[in-house]
């Protein structure tokens, strides 16, 4: 199961000792913007107009283009939190766990499970760490087979969202939820690993030991270069589902971690042992 930053959830009896990989999420696992693979379903059940779906498809389309700076990511922030404003949280959270298997499985980049299926093999925590919704996060998480999330938290009151944000998981606040995770799981940041595809994630791949650029924008390459952090290129989404048989859209929420897991403990780990460092 995932969770989110929680000091007084996990423990650890060797604190200091253990090691996560920090993995921010839009085009560094999913080759896509999160946020816009649902909003067709959030369109055909009435949570978006046309008007919204429109402007979410041009901005998903700059992102794609030329990643997002500070400004952007703002304007985002913004343009998200009056969209949701009103939106039922289980209608939201329900979207989300009928629709993952159709659109998002078939986004996540081989080489990012890859990378994933190779630190677990190695004993490090996975944590997603990603400035969309947690409602969006956490199920891609699972599925993922990470251990933790961490993602924005919008507030709730009498079970819709306000339009207020409660946390925003963006630039240093990444760093805060990581360091928050850091200290109650017993993680050495120096030892553990980062990997972003934008600039805007710096605080983030500087709180680690080592940081690794991923389809990086033009801002954050330079800075890779600059400081001699690898940068890897990930181009081969994959359906990971298609490797077994999936179940039922309303068995998935309980299910995927334990199917993916199996996936990416043993579909993959016999090419990955054979590269292993």
């Amino acid at each position: 199961m995932t969770a989110d930053v929680d000091p007084t959830s996990h423990h650890s009896e060797s604190r200091g000792d253990r090691v996560a990989a920090f993995f921010d999420l839009d085009k560094t696992v999913i080759a896509k913007s999160s946020t816009y693979v649902f909003s067709k379903p959030f369109f055909a059940q009435g949570l978006l107009n046309r008007r919204a779906v429109l402007e979410s498809s041009y901005a998903h389309f700059m992102f794609l283009l030329s990643g997002a700076d500070h400004d952007q990511m703002e304007r985002m922030r913004e343009h998200l939190t009056k969209m949701c404003a009103g939106w039922d949280v289980e209608q939201v959270k329900s979207i989300v766990a009928e629709t993952l298997h159709e659109l998002v499985d078939p986004l996540i980049y081989a080489e990012a499970a890859d990378l994933i299926a190779d630190h677990k093999i190695r004993g490090h925590d996975v944590v997603i760490v990603s400035a969309s919704g947690e409602e969006i996060v956490a199920p891609i998480a699972e599925v993922l087979g990470a251990e933790h999330t961490a993602a924005t938290r919008m507030v709730v009151r009498d079970g819709k969202y306000t339009g207020e944000v409660e946390f925003y998981c963006y630039g240093d606040g990444k760093v805060q939820a990581i360091e928050k995770l850091a200290a109650s799981s017993g993680y050495d940041l120096a030892r553990c690993y980062a990997y972003s595809d934008s600039v805007t994630d710096l605080p983030m791949l500087q709180a680690v030991g080592h940081a690794t650029a991923v389809n990086p924008d033009r801002n954050l390459r330079r800075e890779a270069t600059a400081r001699g952090w690898p940068v890897l290129t990930f181009s081969n989404p994959v359906s990971l589902w298609a490797r077994f048989q999936a179940p039922s859209s309303t068995t998935l929420a309980a299910t995927a971690a334990v199917g993916i897991s199996a996936v990416l403990a043993g579909a993959i780990s016999y090419r990955l042992l054979r590269r292993r460092r």
